[in-house]
């Protein structure tokens, strides 16, 4: 635990921090509460724990007021998922997008939002914030491996605002095992193609939980290798009858050799596409959260679920360039040389310039809500409402060395960039769940934030600012976001829901100043979301979701390459408007013993345009898009998960799955056929379907598992924004796991 206390300390420090004095006494304490003493707690049997919910459990959340979704622990864990996109593909209107294949840098859209770092998606764990900059910076770099969860939420409808502040697209909760009070665990091993290594332990007894994992896989292109470790740590007391108390801590690091940088046509076109001649470059990255949830119950009807959290993110990612084709690696080189697609040597690479792009990220946050059931107007009503108080931190520096050999070396470095972007955030919320009669149920819900961003610059040296009297910015705003959802309840076996909100996303930090300090006048990310849908069970055994959405924007901001700046901040209107659907079907065969069953995941977006130019702002403003009218990048028109399983009466299920994704355009223009020398980040992405399969058998309390991804051995593209990304090629995992 010594590095996890080390890395609390660089969380807690308050030179981080430029809020007021009573504030930095509430996150003090809060930091404080992490390392609270449960010896003294009364013994008693663990029941369930207090955690901040997406969909209340003692409201079953097929009758929330909007579209939600559950993979549930069984499903995860019989599907073998290789990483979190696999499962979130189970989900109708989610569309998640591959990287590196591994699933390490999360990229996931929904109902048409640009996937691109997950910046219009809200990630919770257990209901408190996953993202290290959900304010400030929403791109993430980090995701826990799937191993860690026992299931997921993921909601889209107007009950997202209880969490905010990212609610034009949705939330997406990971929910973590629960502890024991008997003693037992899970030993496992499995191992495959593609250097695949996966070791795992968990423990649990008396109200604890630890868990801890080891993965390695090479990623879907040459000289791409990953190393994970995880560590998860859960305890939770039942200190009377009135309190109840859950701690937790994890520790996560990567240490990868990762490109950032995709393909230039000539490269996919000639060299393949598991070419990837950036093998200098890697991800060192570190991550440890802490979060104390303490419930009080007040009486039947009332209760407070207060949670105090923090989190510390380092990374450091050295990268020989941006893109391909970038001008920092093409000194010594000649496009000839790319267009004819001659390998490239490893004295040739050390004429790369050498980028280190090194982040710090603190996150502290105080979460207190109250639940209560009371009677109001004759009729039956649940109201939850809010408050709190986040604090974030950005330190980013950017260091060059103008050869690899340089770097090796550890001379001739310079200092890029070198700024803290810090972001102070206050929300609070009301939501009421009113009961009209029997069948009829609805749920305003109203949430105000007050952000305030600032952006500090510093000179080389890492000490001083820029300018005395100007190297510090501040912006802050206000934002009121409304909704409302309902329930009406057709028959026992149906329900019909809907409702309408506003979407919103802050700015980040750095898109509110130019590099010179100046304020840029923009706007937040604004949109009107309207949904209905129902949920109905059609006959026995089969059940169906559909639902039908809209999505207004009057402020949409475009999402390009976050770090390569190919097309920064921009800002235009838009629609996104389509249908999904969830469907499952189990015994479909009375006369075969066991179960066989299908399940269905469909999104339909026949509509995603641009409705206006997208423009940056500053003065006039530069015109980026002026494809009025055409499809907004990354939005394919259809996606399909389609499973059939079948569980016998005893040890052993499987299933086959089909993946579908259509097709999409990369840039505003629509640009089909790139030219043969382009850089690989503009063209249609054809569509693609893949083939997965898994076997479990069990015996006594060991479980056998043999899966195949991408069954076909399909090549296929999955990204263009820095240049030809591809899809992972076939690859066989097998394992076992025990419990005892």
């Amino acid at each position: 635990m010594k590095n996890q206390k080390s890395n609390f300390a660089n969380v807690c420090s308050s030179d981080q921090i430029f809020v007021s004095p009573s504030i930095v006494s509430v996150l003090t304490w809060a930091c404080l509460a992490l390392n609270l003493s449960v010896g003294n707690a009364q013994e008693s049997k663990v029941q369930v724990l207090p955690q901040v919910e997406v969909f209340a459990k003692d409201i079953d959340y097929k009758k929330t007021p909007g579209s939600a979704f559950v993979i549930e622990s069984n499903v995860i864990e019989e599907s073998r998922v290789f990483n979190v996109n696999e499962a979130l593909r189970k989900v109708p209107g989610v569309h998640v997008r591959e990287e590196e294949g591994v699933g390490l840098r999360p990229n996931i859209g929904i109902r048409g939002m640009n996937p691109t770092r997950s910046t219009k998606v809200l990630l919770l764990e257990d209901g408190l914030p996953l993202s290290y900059a959900p304010y400030g910076d929403n791109a993430s770099y980090y995701h826990p491996p799937i191993d860690r969860y026992d299931s997921i939420e993921v909601s889209k409808g107007s009950q997202v605002i209880r969490f905010g502040p990212q609610t034009a697209g949705g939330v997406i909760n990971y929910i973590t095992p629960m502890p024991q009070k008997e003693f037992g665990g899970i030993a496992g091993f499995s191992m495959g193609t593609r250097g695949y290594m996966n070791s795992h332990l968990m423990m649990t007894g008396n109200g604890l939980i630890a868990d801890i994992y080891r993965k390695e896989s090479d990623g879907a292109r040459e000289n791409m290798h990953s190393k994970l470790d995880d560590l998860n740590f859960k305890f939770a007391r039942q200190l009377n009858d009135d309190h109840k108390l859950v701690l937790r801590a994890t520790h996560f690091r990567e240490y990868s050799q990762l490109t950032y940088s995709g393909l230039t046509e000539a490269e996919f076109t000639k060299l393949g596409a598991r070419y990837n001649p950036f093998k200098n470059d890697f991800f060192d990255a570190n991550r440890t959260g802490i979060s104390a949830t303490h419930e009080w119950k007040l009486n039947a009807d009332n209760k407070v679920l207060t949670s105090v959290y923090g989190a510390y993110f380092d990374r450091d990612w050295w990268r020989q360039a941006s893109t391909t084709t970038g001008l920092t690696c093409t000194n010594g080189l000649t496009s000839t040389d790319r267009t004819n697609g001659r390998q490239l040597s490893g004295n040739e690479l050390n004429f790369c310039k050498y980028e280190g792009r090194l982040r710090q990220y603190t996150t502290l946050g105080v979460d207190s809500r109250l639940f209560k059931r009371h009677q109001a107007w004759g009729m039956q009503n649940a109201l939850e409402t809010g408050i709190k108080f986040q604090f974030e931190n950005q330190r980013r520096r950017q260091q060059n060395f103008e050869t690899y050999d340089d770097y090796i070396n550890g001379q001739g470095m310079k200092t890029a960039e070198n700024q803290r972007r810090q972001t102070e955030a206050l929300s609070a919320y009301v939501s009421n769940r009113t009961e009209l009669n029997e069948r009829l149920a609805l749920t305003p819900v109203i949430r105000v934030e007050n952000i305030r961003n600032k952006r500090t610059f510093y000179a080389a040296d890492g000490n001083s600012i820029t300018d005395a009297d100007s190297g510090s910015f501040t912006r802050s705003f206000t934002e009121f976001i409304p909704g409302i959802g309902g329930t009406y309840q057709l028959s026992d076996s149906s329900t019909l829901y809907g409702g309408v909100h506003r979407g919103f996303s802050p700015p980040r930090v750095e898109d509110s100043f130019t590099q010179s300090g100046v304020m840029v006048d923009l706007n937040s990310e604004k949109s009107v979301n309207t949904e209905i849908g129902l949920r109905t069970q059609v006959v026995e055994n089969m059940s169906v979701d559909i639902a039908f959405f809209r999505n207004n924007f009057s402020n949409l901001v475009a999402v390009g390459s976050i770090a390569g700046g190919s097309t920064n901040y921009s800002e235009g209107k838009a629609l996104l408007q389509g249908l999904e659907a969830a469907g499952q079907w189990d015994r479909m065969s009375k006369q075969l013993a066991g179960n066989l069953f299908t399940r269905m995941s469909l999104t339909y977006l026949p509509t995603a345009d641009q409705s206006s130019t997208f423009v940056r702002p500053g003065g006039a403003g530069t015109i980026i898009g002026t494809g009025v009218g055409k499809r907004l990048p990354y939005t394919p028109e259809y996606l399909l998960t389609l499973t059939l399983g079948y569980r016998a009466p005893s040890n052993w299920n499987g299933r086959v799955e089909y993946v579908y994704v259509g097709k999409q355009f990369t840039d505003f223009a629509n640009t089909v056929t790139p030219a043969s020398n382009a850089d690989g980040q503009s063209g249609e992405m054809a569509a693609y379907g893949i083939v997965n399969t898994v076997l479990n058998y069990t015996i006594d309390k060991t479980t056998m598992f043999l899966s195949l991804k991408n069954l076909a051995n399909e090549t296929y593209i999955v990204d263009r924004t820095r240049g030809i990304q591809v899809g992972m090629p076939r690859t066989i995992q097998a394992g076992l796991k025990y419990a005892f």
